[in-house]
């Protein structure tokens, strides 16, 4: 078994993950989602657990099991249980890494600490069925038709466009936190400056101003990229010292850079719409 050919197939399911959460959240907020953790066009986490089904297939045919005689049911289980562990592992890794989620269950029901949840679990397991019984076999079939060559090329290309993006990623990543940082820093900063001038103002209508104007000025200065990523995280998780509380207002600051954000690409678009 090449490592080649197992990397492109990488790409490949990587890709066909991407287009189906794109798909999904578009269809579900309406306008055009660019899922994805990383800015390129690719889910690793499907990609992952795919290869990860081949390997495992490509043993059990080297000791004379076909997939064609495993149980559906086992197949769904198994498919069910290894996205479950993948998919709340990459969400741990990504929070402790980044303090923020990029897909969130907790309001929906059966869920374990908001990483995963059964109904997802379960569709899921079927998608798995679906890409083991028919979509793997078909592949397969591809790989009798191209050479050799062609996965060692693919690989190598692929290989240096999925290093830089996760270079990439990282770089926006982590100097978009520290922006967060930042302006967290700032917005503190000037509220206790400007407290006892403006005493007079209400509180709430003091905080509402001096934090929607950083806000504005924080998102007027973030490059693509790291719009690309805030968009797309679902929810900033606080660290041990920090407590924000939704409900009432006391936002955590990414939380209220995204939605700066969100309500700047409306403006646009309604502009663009009366041009």
């Amino acid at each position: 078994m090449q490592i080649s050919k197992l990397f492109v197939e990488f790409i490949f399911y990587s890709f066909l993950g991407w287009l189906w959460e794109s798909f999904y959240c578009t269809v579900k907020e309406k306008h055009w989602q660019d899922r994805g953790f990383l800015f390129g066009p690719v889910c690793p986490i499907y990609g992952s657990c795919v290869v990860a089904g081949i390997i495992v297939f490509h043993v059990l045919q080297s000791n004379h099991v076909r997939t064609q005689d495993i149980p559906v049911v086992f197949l769904f289980l198994i498919s069910m249980v290894v996205s479950a562990i993948a998919e709340y592992g990459t969400s741990w890794v990504l929070e402790k890494r980044f303090h923020a989620r990029w897909w969130d269950y907790s309001k929906l029901p059966l869920n374990l600490n908001g990483r995963i949840c059964l109904p997802v679990s379960l569709c899921f397991g079927a998608v798995g069925v679906f890409i083991i019984r028919y979509l793997l076999p078909w592949v397969s079939g591809l790989h009798s038709i191209l050479p050799a060559l062609f996965y060692e090329i693919s690989g190598l290309i692929f290989a240096g466009l999925f290093g830089a993006d996760i270079a990439l990623t990282e770089t926006a990543l982590s100097s978009l936190l520290q922006n967060i940082e930042d302006f967290k820093a700032e917005f503190n900063e000037k509220a206790e400056q400007r407290y006892e001038k403006i005493a007079a103002v209400p509180g709430d209508v003091r905080t509402a101003v001096e934090s929607r104007t950083s806000e504005l000025k924080r998102v007027g200065k973030l490059s693509a990229g790291q719009r690309h990523v805030l968009v797309n995280i679902q929810r900033f998780m606080n660290r041990k010292e920090e407590h924000y509380d939704d409900q009432h207002g006391n936002k955590h600051p990414g939380q209220r850079m995204k939605e700066a954000l969100l309500n700047l690409k409306k403006r646009e678009k309604n502009d663009d719409r009366k041009m």
